[in-house]
């Protein structure tokens, strides 16, 4: 990494190398451990290393103060920690994609669920019991879309790299041939792909970077962003459009999509409401539980193809319209009660935004399912859940994302 120009040399030199334990895991999924400061008895000053374990010595070097903590790369690993593990990809550590690869799986579980408990406790400042994560069926080739990037090259002699981001970096590309956690319909497609962009670089095409789109779905990949997917989830057919958020790791989703429906039964509601209802996944699946089911979404072709998905599936009880979802309540029908209603939501991973939780709240329903690719969001958002009176009764993580830091969370809440 090249030394910045303005770097703040306190209180250590740039590239000065440290021996130091780590203690834990940041909900990034960066190691930490801390040093005595010169003149200091206690250790106390925070490091953070990458790619480095709980119960591990390490040597670092550092490449960058922060005002309250440094952060280090790992230069290696002097004592390791007993769960550590060979990374199957080559490039771990380089990408920037995965965080984990070098931590058994079981470990990574577990890791997770202390994060989401520590979340609560410092986030919304509640002990809960975090029950253990739910785990991908797949701990590899999992994912069923990627999106790899490239710059537009300066010398067309010269192939761009096609890839994700370098770690620790925010435009330099890795180029990765092959991705470990994308399914092997992907990887035995990306050779094709990766053959054409650099065909069309060579001649010149390509003046700003763009990113490709590879999805899969039973078997098929797709690089159309205007394909239409059907993804089978238990009984459900689900058909979007391949640009459309939906989520990517198929093995996992009927454990992940039933938990959801039941959650929201359990409260006995005969209602349903399902913000940023998609293309329907969460109404659909959980409409023969409920009498009514009403689900919203600004994307119209999201809301398009979850009215289809419906009549192919003849579900006659699912409703959907697109709308923003801060807005659903004034225009809901009046026979949804918020006494016999259960709402899921499940938002973008920026979480909910204040208009639309003062109108939930006024609104009231007996039950909220929250859905989170982003528990630090969901708990910042949990905190105002708490103040309009409601009490959190389950929180349950999944994996849908082995090898990295992200993981889905559900919260269930009661008025």
């Amino acid at each position: 990494m090249e030394k910045k120009r303005q770097f703040n040399d306190q209180p250590f030199a740039y590239h000065a190398e440290l021996e130091l334990d780590i203690t834990t895991l940041t909900n990034l999924g960066v190691g930490l451990g801390r040093v005595a400061l010169p003149g200091e008895a206690e250790a106390k000053w925070v490091v953070m290393v990458p790619f480095t374990l709980p119960g591990e010595r390490v040597r670092a070097r550092v490449f960058r103060n922060q005002k309250n903590f440094s952060e280090a790369d790992l230069v290696t690993v002097l004592t390791p920690s007993p769960h550590r593990v060979a990374p199957v990809c080559p490039l771990f550590a380089r990408c920037g994609g995965c965080q984990y690869q070098h931590l058994a799986y079981a470990e990574q579980l577990a890791w997770k669920q202390r994060q989401v408990a520590e979340l609560l406790q410092h986030m919304a400042g509640i002990e809960f019991p975090v029950s253990p994560v739910v785990a991908s069926p797949r701990e590899l080739g999992y994912r069923s879309k990627i999106t790899p990037h490239f710059n537009p090259p300066r010398d067309p002699a010269v192939a761009p790299a096609i890839g994700f981001l370098r770690q620790g970096t925010r435009f330099d590309i890795v180029d990765v041939p092959r991705c470990p956690i994308a399914t092997d319909a992907i990887n035995e497609k990306l050779p094709e792909v990766r053959a054409r962009v650099h065909a069309r670089a060579a001649a010149g095409e390509y003046q700003r970077a763009a990113t490709l789109l590879l999805r899969e779905a039973s078997g098929a990949v797709t690089t159309d962003y205007d394909a239409v997917i059907t993804e089978t989830v238990g009984e459900l057919r689900l058909k979007f459009l391949a640009r459309d958020f939906f989520q990517n790791n198929p093995f996992i989703l009927p454990a992940f999509v039933a938990y959801v429906r039941d959650q929201a039964a359990a409260s006995g509601a005969r209602f349903l409401v399902d913000a940023y209802c998609g293309s329907g996944l969460f109404a659909l699946a959980s409409a023969p539980a409920f009498t009514c089911v009403a689900g919203v979404e600004i994307s119209e072709s999201s809301v398009k193809f979850a009215r289809e998905n419906a009549a192919a599936s003849h579900i006659a009880n699912a409703t959907f319209l697109a709308a923003d979802a801060a807005a659903i309540f004034a225009d809901l029908d009046p026979a949804f009660a918020a006494a016999d209603t259960a709402v899921v939501i499940d938002p973008p991973r920026k979480g909910c935004d204040e208009q639309f939780l003062q109108q939930l709240f006024a609104f009231g329903p007996r039950t909220v399912v929250y859905v989170s690719c982003d528990p630090a969001t969901q708990m910042r958002d949990l905190r105002h859940f708490l103040t309009a009176g409601y009490k959190l009764t389950a929180a349950q993580p999944f994996d849908l994302f082995p090898q990295t830091r992200h993981l889905e969370c559900v919260l269930t809440l009661r008025r």
